[in-house]
């Protein structure tokens, strides 16, 4: 039991960020006022498609790519499924390239087409910290195909390594291959510039920037046309039957607009109180080390420090032990944590399983007090009984 005055800390940013006041009340117009369904010819229809047009259009120009390239999805795990099963199905793809450190949407996605489709699965080998490996990429790439696609996230969500979109990118293109990339954890916290990017699919989800849950996009470059997502209507200029889920379109838009706007400030802000646990975890827990490449400024996401803790009897618990004293993190990602199975990332790194692992991130709300008093209570957890 840890003796401290009790605190509620919230560092599983990675997981989902608290609504920013000002999406709530950007969306409170589309929740009780413009109620009317998007397709409907009437004026209370048109009103509520034209919300709806606004955000794609705000959204296409912080990106800086069309509006004509954004399709609204429930988020980003039917964004990426969209994605790859379209490339598939669609575009004639019989070769996947992706990496066993990628988020589940998208590894067991591919596992799951090359096992339906008889296509054949490739895994680029990883560095010792987790990096890509550009040369076996480069390999993987040479083998004959039809058409490749490459599916690399751009930060990774756990560990918070982050790939170069650019070199990934032309890369591929200089193989004839599609290139798609999550940029769930960076969509908001980095700039993302679609003009320059060579990038053919990406995703993004609003509630990893302070939007609301259940909302997300996928960029489709205009030269490639995929068939329809879900089928049964023509919303989404047909590529996504049912009728949308207008206010989480509208907060998404919001929340993106605000982010970018406060890019800069919160970057440093954030990454002012990562260095800062960085460097009370190694002062007050020896022998703390970092998964990844978390702990190197320059080389991964700034909201993400993913710990790896001595080895100690409290391990096990140590999750539930940080909850007892109001801090809320991870052991990996949020969406597997209905299961008993370890971290998929951490295994491939080929972690010590005997040392704790606790994954720390951080958004614009955090402040030093809820740093000092969560590296006080680990380190209490830290000290023999």
């Amino acid at each position: 039991m840890i003796n401290l005055p009790l605190m509620k800390v919230y560092l599983d940013n990675a997981a989902t960020t608290p609504l920013d006041p000002m999406v709530f009340e950007a969306m409170k117009p589309l929740m009780l006022k413009h109620f009317g369904n998007p397709s409907s010819i009437h004026g209370h229809g048109r009103a509520v498609r034209s919300h709806i047009e606004r955000s794609r259009s705000k959204v296409a120009a912080l990106l800086k790519t069309s509006p004509g390239e954004i399709f609204f999805t429930s988020g980003g795990t039917e964004a990426d499924n969209s994605a790859l099963s379209g490339c598939v199905n669609t575009l004639g793809v019989d070769h996947i390239i992706t990496s066993k450190i990628e988020h589940h949407a998208v590894l067991h996605t591919a596992e799951l087409l090359a096992q339906r489709n008889r296509l054949k699965l490739s895994f680029v080998n990883l560095k010792e910290a987790g990096q890509i490996h550009l040369e076996h990429l480069e390999m993987l790439l040479k083998i004959p195909s039809k058409k490749t696609l490459v599916s690399l996230m751009h930060a990774n969500n756990e560990i918070g390594n982050l790939n170069d979109l650019e070199k990934i990118g032309t890369l591929a293109h200089q193989h004839e291959a599609l290139f798609h990339t999550d940029t769930i954890q960076t969509m908001g916290h980095i700039d993302l510039d679609l003009s320059l990017l060579p990038v053919d699919f990406l995703v993004g989800s609003a509630h990893k920037f302070n939007g609301p849950k259940g909302v997300g996009f996928l960029y489709v470059n205009y030269r490639h046309k995929i068939n329809p997502f879900i089928n049964g209507g023509a919303q989404e200029r047909n590529m996504r039957g049912g009728t949308e889920n207008v206010y989480g379109i509208v907060g998404l838009a919001k929340a993106l607009e605000i982010a970018c706007e406060e890019l800069e400030v919160q970057k440093a802000q954030i990454k002012k109180l990562k260095k800062y646990m960085i460097d009370q975890l190694m002062k007050k827990i020896p022998g703390v080390q970092f998964n990844g490449q978390c702990a190197d400024l320059n080389q991964s996401l700034y909201t993400i420090l993913n710990v790896c803790l001595p080895p100690t009897s409290h391990n096990e618990m140590l999750l539930f032990n940080l909850d007892i004293s109001g801090i809320s993190a991870s052991g990996g990602s949020a969406c597997s944590s209905g299961s008993n199975i370890g971290s998929h990332v951490l295994a491939e790194l080929n972690r010590d399983p005997k040392r704790g692992a606790v994954r720390f991130s951080f958004s614009k709300y955090n402040n030093l007090e809820e740093i000092d008093y969560t590296v006080a209570a680990l380190s209490k957890l830290m000290r023999p009984k």
